[in-house]
């Protein structure tokens, strides 16, 4: 998408960046509330509206930034959904699955994202306005599978090391757990740095799997 300015970039990837992090955290809250945690529902947590999940350094600044830097990759987050293990029946497992919700909501986001991005493709012929929905189905495509793949790191505060936490025996998962109660940005700062250092690494990990499933949704 080099051919785009700053502009149209933002145009293009605004809608999925909004909903794809929102959503991830609705999904959370929303998993929650089923299994007796009310606590995001009680907030107004419990929306689609992203004005509610808006983080201005991670749903705004961040990917800005990363748009303008080219760096071949956009990464962000909304402010996260509060969440009660306490009011869980069995709060290990449920937490787990809370925890899965956010990265099967980006996948299921990646899903829809690819019918619109074909759609689009199918009627720019007849209706050459429609180009633009096809480049932000293909952004939404490329945002959220890098999200559902990223998060499933197992690494707390990590979607994956949450459940990998659920699903450890217990001496093993209160270890795993340890990292997040040092600080919970902690091991994102280290990851961060990690992509800004290494950029070439990261890549070679994340890029495989993301342009796998990618083309895989997108039927190429």
């Amino acid at each position: 998408m080099g051919q785009f300015n700053l502009i149209q970039l933002i145009i293009i990837w605004g809608p999925p960046v909004l909903f794809g992090i929102t959503l991830h955290e609705v999904a959370h809250g929303w998993v929650a509330r089923r299994f007796g945690d009310p606590t995001a529902m009680m907030l107004g947590r419990l929306t689609v509206n992203p004005l509610k999940h808006i983080d201005l350094v991670g749903t705004i600044i961040v990917p800005v930034l990363l748009l303008v830097l080219h760096t071949g990759f956009i990464f962000g987050w909304a402010k996260p959904v509060p969440i009660s293990p306490r009011n869980f029946k069995n709060p290990r497992r449920d937490m787990a699955v809370v925890a899965a919700a956010g990265p099967v909501s980006n996948l299921i986001m990646a899903i829809i994202w690819a019918l619109i991005a074909r759609a689009a493709e199918l009627l720019t012929p007849a209706w050459p306005w429609i180009v633009p929905l096809a480049y932000m189905g293909l952004a939404g495509v490329l945002l959220n599978v890098a999200l559902f793949i990223f998060n499933l790191i197992p690494i707390p505060p990590l979607d994956g090391g949450r459940v990998l936490v659920g699903i450890l025996p217990r001496d093993l998962a209160n270890k795993v757990d340890s990292i997040e109660r040092y600080g919970s940005f902690i091991p994102l700062v280290i990851l961060m740095l990690v992509f800004y250092l290494f950029p070439g690494v990261i890549a070679m990990i994340l890029g495989p799997p993301v342009n796998w499933l990618s083309q895989l949704l997108l039927g190429g």
